[in-house]
């Protein structure tokens, strides 16, 4: 008998919880850390998924290819945090301008009940603009957050590029 063919290798195991749109960057990336990707568990009814690797507990070079897998993973939860930060800014914009809107047709509502219809009218117009303001306050906001944060998301997309690049020279060194 061979040698090899008796050999026991041990494994360790890791789960990792992502975005479904983060999936791939995670499947991709983490085989340059040592991992063998071995399937997903994808959460119902969200865009969450758990993705399953596991690797040898005997490898080479495991301490360094560790500090790189931190590495990947801190630019990956940036990555992550810059593209939640793509609407928010927008929606809490939207949102507060169509509160603004409603006090107003709010108020001229109470206006039209007390019967003094200049005051309705001075508080329907900005009331109604209040109601359809935000819609192009949103669109107007997020386009400019999405210019801002392009470059980020590029830049960070290439240090995790140069980090797999690292991780893979090490395992084949």
């Amino acid at each position: 008998m061979n040698e090899k063919e008796n050999s026991y290798v041990g494994f360790e195991y890791l789960e990792i919880p992502a975005k479904c749109s983060m999936e791939s960057l995670y499947v991709d990336s983490y085989e340059n850390f040592g991992w063998s990707y071995e399937g997903n568990v994808t959460q119902e009814g969200s865009d969450r998924v758990t993705l399953k690797f596991k690797r040898d507990r005997k490898l080479r070079n495991k301490a360094e290819l560790t500090r790189l897998q931190r590495q990947f993973e801190a630019c990956a939860h940036e990555i992550e945090t810059l593209e939640r930060s793509r609407t928010t800014a927008a929606t809490i914009a939207a949102f507060s301008t169509g509160l603004v809107g409603t006090a107003f047709l709010g108020g001229a509502m109470f206006a039209y009940l007390a019967e003094i219809l200049p005051l309705m009218v001075v508080l329907a117009i900005p009331g109604f603009l209040g109601c359809i303001m935000p819609w192009f306050c949103y669109q107007k906001l997020r386009r400019k957050r999405e210019a801002q944060i392009a470059p980020l998301i590029d830049q960070k997309n290439d240090e995790i590029y140069a980090i797999c690049e690292q991780g893979c020279r090490l395992l084949n060194a």
